[in-house]
């Protein structure tokens, strides 16, 4: 199957730090590469993978569900663990849950986390109608390009599929299960207007973790997908000094 332009996976060989980078529902690699190309630069190690379902056609997402999108995020860690001293996992949107999953679950082999405009809840009365409705209709209109910046698109699906999205909907609820634990450090960056994920969820996220070092960050100038928007180069800056500070820490308190 054919990607969409943009949709490909990046991958760079750094330094023993590690980076895990999980992209949203239905979007792609897209999304996140200039962070991804940011962070190469800076001569770490980066996975950004695409997820089961993305980069193709909706119709694809369809036939996937969160287990699959989770899955290849857990690979992607478990090669980075085995070729870094420290890996940290970052996310947007749906990928901020997939990254808090994996902070909960893998414990020590994740060093840190940032999210940018976490999800972690779903639409009361769409989630209710889903179980029915997703066997009526096959999809809906899409969430993709929640951009400030003029002239900014983001590569994704223009329908969402309701099969996928109800899985979502399942994986929310036991993200949000899992957040006390986490323990990590956490960097939390949000979007003062988002028209993809209520600005609630940010703060669920933030009083739910264990984490005793906890950074949150709004995000003035951009929208949902803020890795594209005019906050960009902020989310860069900001991910750099949480990166360098905990990596630099871990390495004296294990004295090598």
């Amino acid at each position: 199957m054919l990607l969409l332009p943009g949709a490909e996976p990046f991958t760079h060989d750094g330094s023993a730090t590690g980076v895990l980078l999980c992209h949203g529902f239905t979007g792609s690699p897209q999304s996140l590469r200039p962070w991804a190309e940011h962070l190469a630069a800076r001569g770490l190690t980066v996975s950004l993978p695409l997820l089961p379902g993305h980069g193709t056609r909706w119709q694809d997402l369809q036939r996937t569900g969160w287990q699959d999108w989770y899955a290849a995020v857990d690979r992607e860690l478990r090669q980075l663990t085995e070729r870094c001293e420290h890996v940290f996992v970052c996310g947007l949107s749906m990928g901020g849950a997939l990254a808090l999953r994996l902070a909960a679950r893998r414990g020590p082999a994740v060093s840190g986390v940032v999210v940018v405009n976490p999800a972690v809840t779903f639409p009361r009365l769409q989630g209710y109608a889903l179980p029915v409705l997703r066997h009526l209709v096959p999809s809906t209109r899409g969430l993709i390009s929640d951009i400030a910046k003029e002239g900014v698109l983001e590569t994704g699906y223009d329908r969402v599929p309701l099969h996928a999205a109800h899985s979502v909907r399942s994986l929310f609820s036991r993200v949000r299960e899992e957040l006390p634990q986490v323990t990590q450090p956490l960097l939390l960056l949000r979007s003062r207007v988002d028209h993809v994920v209520p600005v609630g969820d940010s703060a669920v996220v933030r009083a739910a973790v264990s984490s005793t070092d906890v950074t949150e960050h709004v995000l003035e100038f951009s929208f949902h997908v803020a890795t594209l928007d005019r906050d960009a180069e902020r989310i860069f800056q900001e991910t750099d000094a949480f990166i360098s500070r905990l990596a630099t820490r871990k390495t004296a308190r294990d004295g090598t």
